[in-house]
């Protein structure tokens, strides 16, 4: 005998089929991301560069000299310089990592499949960003742990002792944090701009490719604006250089301090002055461009790859 179903019970038993949760995503994406030996390869790269360069700069005469003669100009260069090193390769790592984590689910076909299961394009997005965000501060974290103790390692070892650290006044811990704060914005824009390059791509290559040489043509830039103000003489080039994000970035950690800027921190910067609520907004504004486009290109458009 035939066995029929009325309206009401078909959608009783739709309402009872599990939907994804927002964790549970979370969660796959964590999964895909810890399988990959991409990431820990990265993280041994990180731990690996911070030994070499606290054995490097232990080595060197001129540090003990330096810790000597001016204390509080030796740990403002030890700070600086194990956060600068992860603004920069961790924040290059977390382009990698974000470009292949969406990357791969458009050049793998397996967005279909996702999808498929019930699972939003907004929802999926926004895991994965959460999940980035999460591994780029708490990885972030223990990464500076680590270099902290390099950092006491190398001290130690240069000058003797630690009693450099008596010239550590409250201003210093401020600008610590600051100059910390100045890092995780780095490392949340620098996600933003991979995921957003990405999902216009729609290509894991594409997206890769984009997102890594963003930075270095952003900053090199500033190579042809210095020559084409001293050609011109006009202002307005020198004016253009302030809006770019990368020579912001570059500019953020130092200019948020109350000590003067080390020469490791001016490598790259607008050719403008420009004030460290300056870089704030336009970071701000990047990010809130990135955010938009993401949304825009994962929302709209149907997925046919």
């Amino acid at each position: 005998m035939a066995m029929t179903m009325s309206g009401a019970s078909v959608r009783a038993v739709a309402e009872r089929e599990p939907h994804p949760s927002f964790v549970g995503i979370m969660r796959g994406e964590w999964l895909k991301i810890s399988r990959q030996w991409t990431f820990w390869i990265m993280l041994g790269l990180m731990v690996g560069g911070y030994i070499l360069v606290t054995v490097v700069f232990a080595a060197g005469g001129h540090l003990a000299e330096s810790l000597r003669q001016n204390p509080q100009e030796g740990i403002y260069s030890f700070m600086e310089m194990y956060l600068f090193l992860l603004r920069v390769f961790w924040g290059m790592m977390m382009i990698i990592l974000t470009a292949r984590l969406i990357g791969m689910e458009y050049s793998g076909g397996t967005i279909r499949v996702l999808l498929g299961r019930g699972v939003g394009r907004l929802q999926l997005l926004f895991a994965k960003l959460s999940v980035l965000a999460l591994v780029a501060v708490v990885f972030g974290a223990l990464l500076t742990l680590f270099a902290s103790l390099c950092g006491l390692i190398g001290i130690q070892v240069a000058a003797g002792n630690l009693d450099v650290f008596k010239a550590a006044d409250a201003t210093f811990w401020s600008d610590a944090r600051l100059y910390v704060a100045s890092v995780v914005i780095s490392l949340l824009v620098s996600i933003l701009l991979a995921a957003a390059v990405t999902t216009v791509t729609r290509s894991l290559a594409a997206g890769l490719s984009a997102s890594m040489i963003w930075f270095p043509i952003d900053n090199l830039s500033i190579l042809p604006l210095t020559l084409i103000t001293a050609l011109t003489g006009s202002t307005f080039w020198a004016l253009l250089s302030g809006d770019f994000l990368g020579l912001n970035l570059d500019a953020m950690g130092g200019l948020l301090l109350s000590h003067p800027q080390l020469s490791l921190i001016n490598t790259f910067a607008p050719l403008t002055p420009v004030a460290g609520g300056h870089t704030l907004l336009v970071t701000g504004i990047y990010a809130a461009v990135f955010i938009a486009v993401m949304i825009a290109m994962t929302a709209l458009p149907d997925v046919k790859e």
